[in-house]
This record gives structure tokens, C-alpha cells and sequence, in this order.
């Protein structure tokens, strides 16, 4: 697939990095000549200093033969133009733009977004998925991630595997004794910064990252069998009021009625417009680092701490910060810390500051972007390891040669496993045995090296 994307940052970097590596025929352009050299250093694809939004520029891209283009610049109204001339001049068939601003997303105004008026096929909004994602990890305590699949029906829970973990040495193949009633699948561990597909012979360790995809029933079920007994947080203390912070909110207010949030956000005219917005949450004006403020905020009584401002190192001092406080608490191993953190060099202070999750906004864009890259019956997709993997949920249709094939018969290649299987609403872990049929909505992890594969074998269309 011929692909163009608009903005060399963090984003459109790892986003040109993964697709370049799958085998598309990428072309990045970006004003920055110190951000494109980046991308001629650093990648095999076509690198270009310019405004996309020219059409010249566009057309030294080589629009006219392109398939997609992906505006991911740092302003909205750039991204939406950049659609806007991709269609009208170039005919681009499917246009992706990443959008920030609230008021451009708000429902009542979707229509402007089509053919005859602002033609953008897939919006992007980093602050809205964040916000998705941290309220999932909240609804799965213990969890350092739970993505959904196949209507919600299966998910891919992250397990970190704790010293006082039960399930600690055993080989998997006997966790199945052990657990008969368990519908789960371990797929991926990442140990000692090397993420690897088990085999049915290995066993967790302690400080292991684990991939499990479950039937999403049994999710409780899944997380004690591997250590974690957490509750979902009661109250929850959400430390900056920008976007991300309010959505998680709203969101929180609509969907867990027993869950109280207070809301800490410095800037005052912010702090009014929270108090405007919200029902039920508590918005106190004031500095996240200040103890006083954090005081007034009742820090102690806080189950979970969400640093979520807009500046890295104030999200990790008030993690210090809320350490400080806890540690005369009787339940501090009890207290959650998240931080909402950009520079991925900061992760390495995770385990010393005893932060129990740091957020990655980059890799949630680019997750969100990545499923609408795949065709055909691929209904959504889910990066792991920096880009190295991909939990994919496709479906079998009449024309895959996986049809009426054993698993064990299907010559699948060694990097890719199959988690689950939705079969008639009912969930299916299968065995080496299992044989596919049409309608099977599939979920399984894949290398990037064998994503082409997987679009031949699944009989997905590659334009």
C-alpha cells in the first residue's frame, strides 16, 4: 500500500517505522529538516521538507498513487486541510487525521466530516483513546492493561506477575489441570525487556509482563489465578484537568456510578469549566505539587493517583510525591499510581519513583491508527512491544484456506498464536485440534515480519 504521512513526530515516526516494516511504501513529510533527517538517518522510506498542506508538495509524494494519507502534524485545522486537498486534488481514498480540539469532535457537529464537506474517513483523538484506555485498566484492577475485542466478549488483559503469585513455575500446560474452568491464553510474556510467544512448557517468573487473552466473563477469575485480588477503586484522584483528565471524568461519571473523583487542575478559568461540566466530580483550583493543595484533596483517602498535566516531570514528582504520603499509611500497597508520561527515556524511572503504571500516549495514537491500516475482515488490532507484535481479531470468510483446517494443519507461522475464538456468541480456546469455520471471529498475536502472511492467509484485500 502506497501511504502518506503528514508530521515527522514522535507519532508519524513510529508509525512510518511500523509500516515501512510491514512493507508499505511509506513517503513522511514534515516542515522540520531536523525531524525529516530523523527519518532519512533512522528509516527505509521517502522523506520530504515541506507543508503537506501545498499541493505541490503533495504531488512530489506522489498523491495521485497513493492509497491513504495520515495527518498526524501538531494542528488540527493543518490536518483537516491536509484532507481536504488530498481529496478534492488527488482523490486519496482514505484520509486519517489526528484531531485534538474538543470542540471539533463534538457529536453535534459531526456532520461537517464527509464527502461534501470536510472529507475525513477516521478521526483520531489521542486525549479521547487515553482516556479509553486508562478507564479500562480501572475497570480491571491489577491489570496493567485490558483491551477489548469481538464486542467485549474477549480481552487481552497485561498481568504483572508478583513475587506472592501462585501460579509462579507452573508449565502452562498444567495451569489447564489446575484451572479446568479457566478460559484463557497466555500468548505473550515480556521478561527481562524481551517480550517472546510461550510455548505450552514454559512457566511465569516473577517481574514477568504477561499477555493473556480471556473470555471477558472472567476477568476476576483470570487476574487471582495469577497473584492479583485488587478492587476497583472507589475513589480516585485525578491530578490535571486537561483533556485527558476530563473525558476520563465524564467518562468515569457515566459508566461507574460508585466511583468518586476529585479533580485537582491549576489554572483557574479550566478549573470553572470543569466544575461547569461535570456532576458529580469535585474540582479543587490549585497546584498538584503543592502538599497543601494535596491535603485539601484528601491524598490520603485516594485509592488510585492519576498524574495526567501536560508536563512529564510534574506527572512524576507528584508520583514522588504521593509515595511520600503514603508511606505511614497502612495501606500503601493499596494506593495506584499512574502517570501520564511523553519521553520514553522517563519509563526507566518507573521501578525506583514505585509507580505502578506509566501511560504512553504515542503508542495508544498509534494503536488507534494501525487498525484502520489492515482491510479486508480485520475488525481491530492492538500493538504490543514497541510495534514488535500486533494482537489482531479477524474473521473467516468463505474464501480463507483456513476454512475446515485443523490449527496444527494450517501451516501457521511460529510467531503468530491464536488467543480465541468467538464461535456463535460462545468463546473458544482452542487447541492444536481445533478446526476453523466460516464466521469464526479469530483474535491472535502476530509478528510484524508475518503481517503480509496473515493478510494472504485471512484473504484480506492489501488495497
Amino acid at each position: 500500500m502506497n501511504i502518506i504521512i503528514c508530521g515527522a513526530g514522535r507519532v508519524g515516526f513510529t508509525i512510518a517505522k511500523l509500516l515501512s516494516e510491514q512493507g508499505h511504501s511509506i513517503t513522511v513529510i514534515d516542515q522540520s529538516s531536523e525531524d525529516i533527517q530523523k527519518i532519512n538517518d533512522s528509516l527505509d522510506v521517502k522523506a520530504i521538507v515541506g507543508k503537506a498542506t501545498y499541493p505541490s508538495i503533495l504531488e512530489k509524494a506522489n498523491a495521485a498513487e497513493t492509497d491513504m494519507i495520515i495527518a498526524v502534524t501538531r494542528n488540527d485545522e493543518i490536518n483537516m486541510l491536509i484532507c481536504q486537498i488530498a481529496f478534492s486534488i488527488f482523490n486519496i481514498q482514505k484520509k486519517i487525521a489526528r484531531i485534538r480540539s474538543q470542540d471539533y469532535l463534538n457529536p453535534r457537529f459531526t456532520r461537517v466530516y464527509n464527502k461534501e464537506n470536510l472529507p475525513i474517513d477516521v478521526i483520531i483523538s489521542p486525549e479521547i483513546e487515553i482516556s479509553k484506555s486508562i478507564q479500562r485498566k480501572l475497570e480491571a484492577p491489577g491489570a496493567l492493561d485490558s483491551v477489548p475485542f469481538a464486542d467485549n466478549k474477549i480481552r487481552l488483559l497485561e498481568i504483572f506477575i508478583k513475587e506472592d503469585c501462585k501460579s509462579i513455575g507452573i508449565k502452562f500446560n498444567e495451569l489447564t489441570n489446575k484451572y479446568p474452568k479457566l478460559e484463557a491464553n497466555i500468548i505473550g510474556i515480556n521478561r527481562d525487556n524481551k517480550f517472546f510467544i510461550p510455548k505450552k512448557t514454559d512457566s511465569v517468573k516473577k517481574d514477568d509482563k504477561i499477555y493473556v487473552i480471556i473470555n471477558s466473563s472472567q476477568m476476576s477469575e483470570t487476574l487471582e489465578a495469577f497473584g492479583h485480588e485488587e478492587k476497583i477503586s472507589k475513589k480516585i484522584l485525578i491530578i490535571g484537568g486537561g483533556n485527558i483528565g476530563f473525558n476520563l471524568a465524564k467518562n468515569i461519571e457515566e459508566t461507574l456510578e460508585t466511583v468518586r473523583v476529585k479533580i485537582v487542575e491549576k489554572n483557574k478559568e479550566r478549573a470553572e469549566f470543569l466544575a461547569n461540566q461535570l456532576n458529580d466530580a469535585i474540582v479543587i483550583n490549585g497546584d498538584g505539587l503543592d502538599e497543601e493543595v494535596l491535603t485539601e484533596a484528601n491524598l490520603g483517602e485516594a485509592e488510585t493517583v492519576l498524574a495526567l498535566t501536560n508536563d512529564d516531570e510534574d506527572n512524576l514528582m507528584v508520583s514522588v510525591l504521593v509515595e511520600k504520603f503514603a508511606k505511614d499509611q497502612k495501606d500503601i500497597d493499596d494506593k495506584r499510581t499512574m502517570a501520564l508520561i511523553n519521553k520514553p527515556n522517563y519509563s526507566l524511572l518507573q521501578s525506583s519513583l514505585k509507580i505502578d503504571d506509566l501511560i504512553d500516549p504515542r503508542m495508544t495514537t498509534v494503536s488507534s491508527i494501525l487498525k484502520h491500516i489492515h482491510k479486508g475482515t480485520i475488525e481491530n488490532a492492538y500493538t504490543l512491544s514497541d510495534g514488535e507484535y500486533e494482537v489482531i481479531e479477524a474473521e473467516i470468510i468463505e474464501t480463507s484456506e483456513l476454512i475446515n483446517k485443523e490449527i496444527k494443519n494450517s501451516n501457521l507461522p511460529d510467531e503468530l498464536r491464536i488467543g480465541a475464538v468467538l464461535r456463535d456468541k460462545k468463546i473458544v480456546i482452542p487447541r492444536s485440534n481445533f478446526v476453523f469455520k466460516k464466521d469464526d471471529r479469530v483474535v491472535f498475536i502476530v509478528k510484524k515480519d508475518s503481517i503480509s502472511f496473515v493478510e494472504n492467509i485471512f484473504r484480506l484485500s492489501s488495497v
